[in-house]
């Protein structure tokens, strides 16, 4: 599932000729820095309501690089650098990125494995 995101994230500037997509690519690797960072490697705290300074960060940082990784392309086809196609692959890309993440995150909180 993740290749065919970083698939549809590399089609939505080759199909189009343009390249200014791949500004969205930089959100998702900007995403998991908070949890690495602050978190030891786990998104467990994300979901928990507790909190701290740094946690507080992280949870604001990695929501706001998930929100850039939607209005990244809204904003380039706002400004008429991209197309309109290629902000759907974009966003067609997120969502297959984001049920990635999804069911990495279910496999590890389950102890079968």
């Amino acid at each position: 599932m993740f290749s065919s995101s970083i698939l549809l994230q590399i089609l939505a500037c080759a199909l189009y000729n343009n390249w200014w997509p791949m500004l969205a690519a930089l959100m998702y690797v900007l995403v998991p820095m908070p949890c690495l960072f602050f978190g030891g490697g786990s998104s467990q705290f994300l979901f928990s309501r507790e909190g701290g300074g740094w946690i507080g960060a992280a949870k604001f940082l990695t929501g706001a690089s998930s929100v850039g990784s939607i209005a990244i392309p809204i904003i380039l086809r706002h400004a008429h650098l991209i197309s309109t196609g290629a902000m759907f692959i974009e966003f067609v890309s997120f969502i297959i990125f984001v049920c990635t993440v999804l069911c990495f995150h279910h496999a590890s909180l389950e102890d079968d494995w």
